[in-house]
């Protein structure tokens, strides 16, 4: 049973490799990298856990009886099983009520958001209406040098057609929720699966009239194409994931910044191809953040995906550099490697000590002493 102990230990070395391999990858590459290996680190800590607390378990008399196992055979095999139980189940129990109490609180937080947003109805018959409108009632009041700019990003438009519209104008639009609110805010607010008894709800790009009034219009276009790659990719399973997996191992919790920005690059690469300029994506990201510091609407959700989180002055640098693609060396691959190899060696060992178990469970109930 000492490969049991692998899958704890092994965090501590793929954690960092997962983040240094992240950096030369190109974002969306990097997100999966990041929640992948989140995935298969916490989920070889809590079958670990699982399989430490079980083996202690079953030499309890009543188990033991109830398995029909030999428990002196047991406690022969593995005299040090209960200890380490012991130290594994309050562990296990302390992670499972931190897992439910991270879900609750995430719960509660989109609750709150959904409950300080009107209702669907009037948008969903058709967002980019809405979309129309809320341009038209939120005219571009910047310089007129600044608006000038425009040209050379509505060259993907078809003539006479609005940015703002244009972005939601395909089939994978998601409603756009536009608040009367002088404070500046824009965020992906995921929607919830349809339930017996409860209708189901879309994801929502929520903006706030004030976030309108400081963007130009091709600004708007890739703020909404932003948050649109939120809402499309499912960025809030990946960062729910990060969560929880945070709270499954310490080792774990460097991942989430990591995978938020990355997350944010990856919209903000889709959003660059969408208008069709690097650059009015990285004033739209810029101008958002500033806007959005000075005063944040305050029911947006702490974990939801925003154009103006994560390090903005990284993004827009990396916007105004050309589209980044993964560069292979030589410490990338011996990265690459070493990251597989921890990941093999946590999932493998997993499965032996699964196997381990399984055996032992077999062997003591064909015991001579094995309680029929």
């Amino acid at each position: 049973m000492l490969t049991v102990w692998a899958p704890l230990l092994l965090p501590f070395l793929a954690a960092p490799l997962a983040r240094r391999l992240a950096e030369s990858l190109a974002p969306r590459a990097a997100a999966w990298l990041l929640a992948g290996a989140a995935v298969v680190l916490a989920g070889g800590t809590l079958c670990s856990l699982g399989l430490l607390a079980t083996a202690g378990l079953l030499q309890l008399p009543p188990v033991a009886a109830l398995g029909h196992l030999s428990l002196p055979w047991l406690t022969a095999a593995a005299p040090d099983a209960p200890l380490a139980a012991a130290a594994a189940a309050p562990v296990l129990a302390a992670l499972a009520a931190l897992a439910v109490r991270t879900a609750r609180r995430r719960r509660l937080d989109l609750r709150t958001a959904r409950a300080a947003l009107p209702a669907l109805t009037p948008l969903t018959a058709s967002p980019v209406d809405a979309a129309a409108d809320a341009a038209d009632q939120h005219p571009d009041m910047r310089p007129r040098r600044a608006s000038m700019r425009r040209g050379r990003a509505a060259r993907w438009l078809r003539p006479g057609e609005n940015p703002l519209t244009a972005v939601l104008s395909r089939p994978e639009n998601h409603p756009l929720t536009v608040l009367d609110d002088d404070r500046a805010d824009a965020f992906a607010l995921p929607g919830r699966l349809r339930r017996p008894g409860r209708a189901g709800e879309p994801g929502r790009i929520v903006v706030t009239s004030g976030m309108l009034r400081a963007l130009s219009g091709p600004e708007r276009s890739a703020l909404l194409a932003h948050e649109r790659a939120h809402l499309a990719a499912r960025h809030h399973v990946f960062l729910a994931v990060a969560e929880h997996a945070a709270d499954l191992h310490p080792a774990l919790r460097p991942l989430r910044a990591p995978l938020g920005y990355h997350l944010e690059r990856w919209a903000d690469e889709v959003a660059a191809a969408r208008v069709g300029d690097r650059a009015v994506t990285a004033r739209a990201v810029g101008r958002a953040a500033l806007a959005a510091n000075r005063s944040p609407w305050p029911a947006r959700p702490r974990l939801v995906a925003a154009a103006h989180s994560g390090p903005v002055p990284r993004r827009v640098a990396a916007l105004l550099q050309p589209r980044p693609a993964a560069t292979p060396g030589t410490l990338l691959r011996a990265v690459a490697l070493a990251l597989a190899t921890c990941l093999a060696l946590t999932t493998g060992a997993t499965l032996e000590a699964t196997a381990d178990l399984h055996h032992t469970v077999e062997a003591a109930q064909h015991e001579p002493g094995a309680q029929h």
